[in-house]
């Protein structure tokens, strides 16, 4: 604002006298810019408030109006003249004067302004100052914090682990599973002393600013290790509660546990074990905190802090990930337990929401299968779904080849035939065979049973085990898509519906994530068990080796040289392989004779079905007991009778075949079945015929099977009968009657197959029938009203 000017003199018409002086004149002017000055320092200090301002103004112009009225009256009549002479002379030196008074007066403004400026920039710096002080300090309280109470926390699991659980082992009897309360905190206490670890090779004190880099740097190198040793610890501590709880009910056993906790940690005011075993849960929790603290009190400019908040972030997702791992194992928990239930329990579970839910799913699966819905397909699952079955076949056929030959091994040394007089006491041989059989006997195959079952049979049983939960996830994962294919199609979702839907995500993740792994370990098992057969059984063979070496010289060939003695054992083998093929060609022929065995009248009603429906070449009869254990797997008994309707399942594995069991079909090992044959009431030896010398029959195609020609029996001695009806299928069968006599041409199909013979029915009909249709007989003591022999 500017300052008014002094009115014009000329504007006053009132005359004055001369002045005798002009000394008053310029006292009136001192005086007037001494107001001035005044004002213009109450005008700097009052700046904002300007109606105080305009009542100066108004107050300095009167103050002017009334000093120029006194000046002029108190003025001598002889200064008037001067006055009027000298009125614009006067007014231009007042003029200037005040112009320098007021700029003087603003440059000492001016620098008085700028000191002020200055003190409060310094009074700035000087809080700021203060303000970086104090983070710094904050920022070292929390990092310090992080360190002392990370050695705190592993001094006081140490305590638990070492002390407190020795303590515990002493105890008579000691604590039942007491090793489970500890299980993987050794890894937390491992991972946490390498972090520190790191932090102490750095040789770095908390306050220097390289500490907080080599800290992250640390934390950040240790992450995917802390989350591996972490996840398990929090998704077993559902156990260690478990475990607690039941330590809790024994009064006694509490008490003393209590007891021993107080005195191996006297420091701490501990009453349980889970005051120390929740300490892992808290930690992993806590790093994100301590981790944002210390980047709260850090400047961006800090070297340090892009790793810092790349720290937190990860300690974030760290913690996010363990979570979620530990909501899978209780999924995979609580479906993947068998229960052995029995029907009043199952009855007693029934109730309206159950049958609802079942009812449900067998709604949803009819409509699959006939094709009304259309069913989820996902490839990745499937794909896995069909490898872990291939691989849980694999592993229970090895097992069972395993136990027999373990089963074969104790026969076989449960035989001493060294232990047999033999006669031959005066040969070398002999004597050599007993050595050499005591000691395999006693000390070379009970070695080789005992790695067996070791290496071999106990882990394959542990494997077997572990498929029951990936099986059980398996099947259960199946009814629960048939809930969410129930609910996918809503736009909103209840509660319930939504825990549904949740639920079968989280079992379909869990088995994606960790299908994978089970069946890459699992083949990795297997693969390592077969090696380690081949490797036994080298070690048996080396075992052997050094034991026949030493009787080797008391053998009756040992003498020969080589070449002689490889063609003396050639031909020994090959003379030892005829007779022992000779052996199991009897053998064979002897197994395929027809067994007797008699049905029940259900079971003939059974067979007569099966019969109809299938024909005779199609029915088998179970040999040992079977029980499914996958789907659609029948239970079968043994002696029960099925027909084949596939040799191979819908996957075309020929080891499983699809019968019918009178009604109910399904899955079978073809190892258990056996073709039926039907039974007779006196089962001749064989349903062939052995003719005499001399008598001969030429052949009526170009198939020899054997050398010699096939001849018949005379009259006299044997006949062939039919022992049960049968009806031709085609042209190359021929109808038989229980009892009618048929003539034996060829005792094979023209594949060689022996279980279809070509025979000669009266009058003159030839094809082929079963062989055990047949039976021999001696001549006149066929059953009342059959037809006459028939030569």
């Amino acid at each position: 604002m500017e300052v008014p000017r002094r009115p014009q003199p000329s504007s006053f018409t009132l005359p004055l006298p001369k002045p005798a002086s002009s000394a008053l004149s310029p006292l009136g002017a001192l005086e007037k810019i001494s107001k001035k000055d005044v004002m213009k320092e109450k005008f700097q200090e009052t700046e904002d408030e300007t109606a105080d301002t305009d009542e100066f103004e108004e107050e300095i112009f009167s103050t002017e109006e009334e000093l120029n009225a006194s000046v002029f009256v108190e003025a001598p009549a002889e200064t008037s003249e001067l006055l009027d002479t000298n009125t614009s002379t006067g007014g231009t030196n007042v003029k200037l004067s005040s112009q320098d008074s007021f700029s003087e007066d603003s440059t000492i403004s001016e620098e008085r302004l700028a000191e002020e400026a200055e003190e409060a920039k310094k009074k700035s710096e000087e809080e700021e100052a203060a303000a970086k002080e104090r983070e710094a300090q904050r920022q070292m309280l929390a990092i310090e914090e992080l360190v002392q109470s990370e050695r705190n926390y592993i001094r006081l699991l140490q305590i638990s682990t070492v002390t407190i659980k020795s303590n515990l082992q002493k105890l008579q009897p000691p604590p039942a599973n007491l090793d489970s309360m500890f299980l993987y905190i050794e890894d937390v206490i491992d991972v946490s002393s390498r972090l520190l670890s790191l932090l102490d090779q750095k040789q770095v004190q908390p306050g220097d600013p390289l500490f907080l880099k080599t800290l992250c740097d640390s934390f950040l190198s240790l992450s995917s290790d802390i989350e591996a040793a972490y996840k398990e610890y929090l998704a077993n501590y559902t156990n260690i509660t478990v475990v607690e709880n039941s330590y809790k009910q024994k009064e006694a056993l509490w008490n003393e546990i209590v007891r021993v906790i107080k005195a191996s940690a006297p420091e701490v005011n501990a009453t349980s074990l889970s005051f120390f075993l929740v300490m892992p849960v808290q930690r992993i929790a806590r790093y994100p905190l301590l981790l944002q603290t210390i980047q709260k009190h850090t400047e961006r400019t800090h070297p340090a802090y892009g790793l810092l908040e790349h720290a937190a972030h990860t300690s974030i997702a760290l913690n996010c990930r363990i979570n979620e791992y530990k909501r899978f194992r209780e999924v995979a928990d609580k479906y993947k337990k068998t229960e052995t239930l029995t029907i009043k329990d199952k009855i007693n579970r029934l109730n309206t929401h159950s049958i609802a839910k079942k009812t449900a799913r067998l709604s949803q699966h009819i409509k699959h299968e006939t094709g009304i819905a259309p069913k989820l397909v996902d490839e990745e699952f499937d794909a896995l779904e069909g490898f872990f079955y291939v691989l849980e076949h694999g592993i229970l056929e090895l097992l069972e080849n395993v136990e027999t030959y373990l089963h074969h091994l104790q026969v076989f040394l449960a035989c001493k035939t060294e232990e047999f007089d033999l006669d031959m006491d005066g040969e070398k041989a002999p004597i050599c065979y007993k050595e050499i059989t005591t000691a395999l006997r006693q000390w070379i195959l009970p070695t080789f049973e005992k790695r067996m079952r070791t290496l071999i049979h106990k882990p394959l049983c542990a494997l077997r085990d572990l498929l029951v939960g990936p099986r059980n996830l398996i099947r259960k994962r199946l009814d629960k898509l048939l809930d969410y294919e129930l609910i996918e199609a809503k736009s909103t979702l209840s509660y319930e519906e939504q825990a549904v839907a949740n639920t079968y995500r989280t079992m379909n993740t869990l088995l994606l994530n960790e299908l994978p792994q089970f069946n890459g370990m699992a083949l990795q098992m297997i693969w390592s068990m077969l090696g380690t057969f081949s490797c036994l059984h080298k070690d048996l063979a080396s075992d052997m080796e050094q034991l026949f070496q030493s009787f080797a010289q008391q053998l009756p060939h040992s003498s020969l040289n080589p070449s002689a003695f490889w063609r003396w054992a050639e031909s020994a083998v090959l003379e030892g392989a005829g007779r022992l093929e000779t052996l199991c060609q009897s053998v064979e022929d002897t197994l395929n004779a027809p067994a007797v065995q008699p049905l029940s009248p259900s079971s003939q009603r059974r067979l007569k079905q099966l019969t109809d429906k299938h024909g005779s070449g199609k029915i088998y009869q179970v040999m040992e007991m079977v029980v499914g254990s996958r789907d659609l797997d029948l239970n079968l008994a043994r002696g029960e009778l099925v027909a084949i309707i596939s040799e191979a399942d819908s996957r075309g594995d020929k080891r499983r075949w699809l019968v019918d069991a009178g009604g109910r079909r399904g899955y079978a090992p073809c190892s258990k079945l056996i073709r039926y044959h039907q039974a007779t009431e006196d089962p001749p030896p064989s349903p062939h015929l052995t003719p005499p010398d001399g008598v001969t029959e030429i052949r009526r195609h170009s198939y020899t099977p054997e050398s010699r020609p096939l001849t018949v029996m005379s009259r006299p001695c044997f006949q062939i009968l039919a022992a049960y009806d049968f009806t031709a299928r085609g042209n190359h069968e021929v109808s038989l009657r229980a009892g009618e006599p048929v003539r034996v041409l060829e005792r094979h199909d023209k594949r060689g197959n022996p279980e279809w013979s070509l025979v000669e029915a009266r009058g003159g009909k030839r094809g082929y029938a079963p062989s055990n249709y047949l039976t021999m007989v001696p001549m006149g003591t066929g059953p009342p009203g059959t037809y006459q022999p028939y030569c």
